[in-house]
């Protein structure tokens, strides 16, 4: 619900005060790992994994919002990634970590030349789903969290193309679910850090 209302605040927002308003789709791949898996317990030495690089994807909407030669661009995007673990033994070898999100970034942009445009802002995620492999892990610390997206893309008529890195403010950790209180656990930061390749279509204003 809370996702919702950021999203229906934003849009109104943006709708009221602009001068052009558009609307349209959006999807395309993602490049990138969630933060470190850390081992916790008694009985061994703790470690710290580092998540390998892996291939996701993303679908979603948004509108864009022109403000005297800058815009404003809300959107709500399905994200689907995944991050690999493998400490070379046992316990953790060639394992996933799945995740399943809702992003609602929310960029200023500027047009510098032509088609090309630059667009950095604050980016809301909102964790539907997380998986580890084998195990049972808790829902994360925090279900809503805030990162930030930065990036250039290029509109050509109703098409665009867009690349953007995404980064964190902060951790936002899941831990194995019922071993707290055992003698092993994991930790893992869900907040990644990747690159976006978005196309997108608008559709044309009325």
């Amino acid at each position: 619900m809370r996702i919702l209302i950021i999203a229906a605040l934003l849009l109104s927002s943006s709708t009221a005060f602009s001068q052009s308003a558009g609307f349209g789709i959006k999807g395309g791949l993602n490049y990138g790992a969630t933060g470190d898996l850390t081992t916790f317990g008694d009985f061994v030495t703790n470690i710290t994994v580092n998540g390998e690089d892996k291939l996701g994807y993303h679908v979603g909407a948004f509108g864009k919002f022109e403000f005297s030669g800058l815009f404003v661009q809300p959107e709500i995007v399905f994200t689907k990634l995944s991050t690999s673990f493998d400490s070379g033994n046992i316990i953790i070898s060639n394992t996933d970590y799945n995740l399943t999100k809702i992003d609602i970034p929310l960029l200023v942009g500027l047009k510098i030349a032509g088609p090309l445009n630059i667009k950095a802002g604050p980016s809301f995620q909102y964790i539907l789903n997380n998986d580890l492999d084998g195990f049972d892990i808790d829902e994360p610390e925090n279900s809503l969290t805030l990162g930030y997206q930065i990036g250039a893309g290029v509109t050509l008529g109703q098409l665009g193309i867009d690349i953007r890195y995404e980064g964190a403010f902060s951790d936002n950790t899941a831990i194995a679910e019922g071993l707290e209180s055992n003698e092993f656990g994991f930790e893992i930061d869900t907040r990644p850090s990747q690159w976006i390749l978005s196309i997108s279509y608008a559709f044309k204003k009325k």
